[in-house]
């Protein structure tokens, strides 16, 4: 998988990606590359990633998989703030994805906060 695209849609391959993000090599200096590692962890079906990436404030106990969601793919749409010099930061997203044959959208303004160097997603108002 080392060479495939990245799952997020930026044109560098999976490894020089989310892939270092996951693979615990380094963590997202940006509110932005967390939003699209966790796209891509959704896509690989990855709980632990998304609950270590998760706000403490928030984090659920548990994440489910449906087996049969399809991820076809992420547009990012904006983003405020949740830069390097940044505490908070938003990005605004769609993800496509399939069920059952049936598409669908999630459309999402997601809430980002870095704690002690580090960037978590804290919760998401559905667009």
């Amino acid at each position: 998988m080392n060479a495939a695209r990245c799952h997020c849609g930026k044109p560098e391959s999976y490894s020089d990606c989310c892939g270092r993000f996951l693979a615990k090599q380094a963590f997202a200096s940006t509110a932005e590359q967390l939003m699209r590692s966790r796209y891509s962890a959704f896509v690989e079906s990855n709980e632990a990633y998304l609950r270590e990436s998760w706000h403490p404030d928030s984090r659920p106990s548990r994440i489910r998989f449906d087996p049969e969601q399809r991820w076809l793919g992420l547009t990012i749409k904006a983003t405020t703030d949740g830069g390097d010099m940044d505490n908070r930061g938003t990005v605004e997203f769609v993800a496509r994805y399939k069920v059952a044959g049936k598409g669908y959208r999630l459309h999402e303004l997601s809430r980002f906060e870095k704690i002690e160097g580090r960037w978590y997603y804290l919760d998401g108002e559905h667009l």
